[in-house]
């Protein structure tokens, strides 16, 4: 007698919902019971059940991306199953669409596929016929079911009910679970209250960002089944937008585009929400990026080129809702990555640039420069009045823009050309007379690079403030300050939302020299000092030796 050749079985199982499967026998078990029974019946025809399970519980047949189901395809890929067994053909696929790839995928490999309750498989010709049949009514009942789940939840909302979903910030869900009804919490309301009143009063969502987080104002944390916390991270302009534009908290229940009296109380006056609303609809109209801090051009927009004699074109990021505003080559903006092209930050070039033009002026003052054919008469009017000028473009940023015609940038090279008509008329002289030297700045300009930040220099060594050393300093000191009063590093850390490594290699800046941390202040340190410099080098305990290393005098 000719022995069958042996068919490797493998069941699939799959359940909707996740209710029940914490029991010790589930609808899983059952349903891998009854195809095990039924593989067993067909022991005479080769068949062999092979070990592993193929379990998807709590995923929906409209899919395909279920883990199990992903993995039973790979092992049938792989050669390894010729039969899947599913008690119904349902917990397979519910979609035609799907079955149709998942039948042409199984007969690629040479596999089949059997029903234990609707007695066919997909050998025959008949077998086929009568699956996308079964398939077609159980496509059509899906979509009813869902319809029918559809209008439940529309009919349920017009009445007020909670349908389920994200808990909004500001209530809980109702202690009894038949009654679809949210309670005010009242810790979170008031924290949706100052929201809504810093929305009232700034009318700005990335300053209610701001402020919300200076206050300490956090989204709801949720406990997942799983232990898993989500939320309680700084709010974010998205959920701010969302949460304000939330009709849930005036007293309605949104379906759609509709919203309806709810069951539970408000947690904002009608007044303020309105109020919100309308500035909302205000700011949304705005066009993106067209605002008052963004409308205002660069001031030296239009007159700077680089050695390819490519215009600098003013333009910005954002980052961590932060604006840096920039000068760049405008083939890096046309077309693409050129190694050659300038990016250079903004503020910090235009103030390069008012000190180069201010020493320049003041030199040329003193050094009676200012006419072709100086006379030394009016010397002395002349001095003064060059002062004057020199003095004004210092004190007012934005007059260097109408001082400077042009100007190009090379590597080690800086070249301005001054407007005669403005210098002219404020040393109340004649253009003609003004000498032509004045007219034009030539000075060394060089790039540091200190991680992401470009420091600039140019012409004379003027005291530089550095923001970000002296920001560190200052933070060191208060978390120097914390840990003397018995602050633990992981506290200071939870409270500042720094890393632990962040804060311990910072802190020793607050115990530098004090002629070193004079000097930070003063903006008197070396172009080349940075933070990174203090974390990457072993700097010395002495403080002597610290001038030295750092050429503080």
């Amino acid at each position: 007698m000719t022995q069958k050749p042996v068919i490797r079985c493998a069941i699939y199982t799959r359940k909707s919902s996740d209710e029940g499967l914490d029991q010790a026998f589930n609808s899983l078990d059952a349903q891998h019971e009854a195809c095990a029974a039924y593989i067993a019946s067909q022991r005479h025809e080769g068949w062999k059940l092979i070990p592993d399970r193929f379990d998807d519980g709590g995923l929906s047949g409209g899919t395909l991306d279920r883990p199990a189901l992903q993995r039973l395809l790979a092992e049938i890929d792989a050669g390894r199953i010729g039969m899947v067994v599913v008690y119904k053909i349902d917990r397979l696929t519910r979609s035609l669409v799907d079955f149709g790839r998942l039948v042409e995928r199984l007969d690629a490999r040479g596999c089949s596929f059997v029903s234990v309750t609707q007695a066919f498989n997909t050998a025959t010709s008949m077998g086929r016929l009568t699956l996308n049949v079964l398939l077609s009514f159980a496509q059509f009942e899906r979509e009813v079911t869902a319809e029918r789940i559809r209008d439940k939840i529309a009919a349920s909302k017009k009445k007020g009910l909670w349908m389920g979903g994200a808990l909004p910030l500001g209530y809980d869900r109702h202690p009894d679970p038949q009654r679809r009804e949210l309670v005010v919490n009242p810790v979170e309301a008031e924290v949706v209250q100052q929201l809504f009143r810093l929305y009232a009063d700034l009318g700005n969502l990335r300053l209610v960002e701001i402020e919300a987080e200076r206050r300490g104002l956090r989204p709801k944390t949720l406990v997942s089944r799983t232990g898993r916390v989500r939320g309680g991270a700084p709010f974010a302009r998205g959920q701010l937008h969302h949460l304000l534009s939330n009709p849930v908290y005036i007293g309605r229940i949104r379906h759609k585009d509709q919203t309806y009296p709810g069951q539970h109380p408000a947690i904002i006056e009608d007044g303020l929400w309105q109020e919100v609303q309308d500035k909302l609809i205000a700011a949304s109209a705005r066009p993106r990026g067209r605002n008052e801090a963004t409308t205002d051009p660069r001031i030296l927009t239009g007159k700077l080129r680089d050695e390819a004699g490519d215009l600098l074109t003013p333009t910005h990021t954002l980052k961590a809702g932060r604006r840096f505003a920039y000068y760049v080559s405008n083939r890096l903006i046309a077309g693409g990555k050129d190694p050659s092209g300038w990016r250079l930050p903004a503020a910090a070039l235009e103030s390069t640039f008012r000190q180069v033009v201010v020493a320049h002026l003041r030199r040329a003052a003193t050094g009676h420069a200012l006419l072709a054919e100086p006379e030394a008469s009016g010397a002395a009017d002349l001095m003064r009045r060059a002062t004057e000028l020199a003095d004004q473009v210092e004190r007012e940023p934005a007059h260097l823009g109408s001082l400077v015609a042009s100007g190009s940038l090379a590597p080690g090279r800086l070249q301005l050309e001054l407007v005669p008509g403005v210098i002219a008329a404020a040393l109340e002289v004649s253009v003609a007379a003004l000498s032509d030297s004045l007219l034009r700045v030539s000075c060394a300009f060089a790039l540091r690079r200190r991680g992401a930040e470009t420091r600039i220099i140019a012409g004379e060594t003027m005291p530089a403030p550095d923001e970000v050393l002296q920001r560190t300093l200052a933070e060191a000191h208060l978390w120097a300050r914390a840990l003397r009063r018995g602050t633990s590093l992981t506290e200071i850390a939870r409270k500042t939302g720094r890393s632990e490594p962040y804060i311990r290699t910072r802190i020793p800046l607050a115990f530098l020299a004090p002629k070193l941390q004079a000097a930070i202040l003063d903006g008197r340190q070396s172009v080349h000092l940075s933070v990174a410099q203090f974390i990457r080098e072993d700097v010395p305990l002495d403080w002597t030796e610290q001038a030295r290393l750092f050429e503080i005098t």
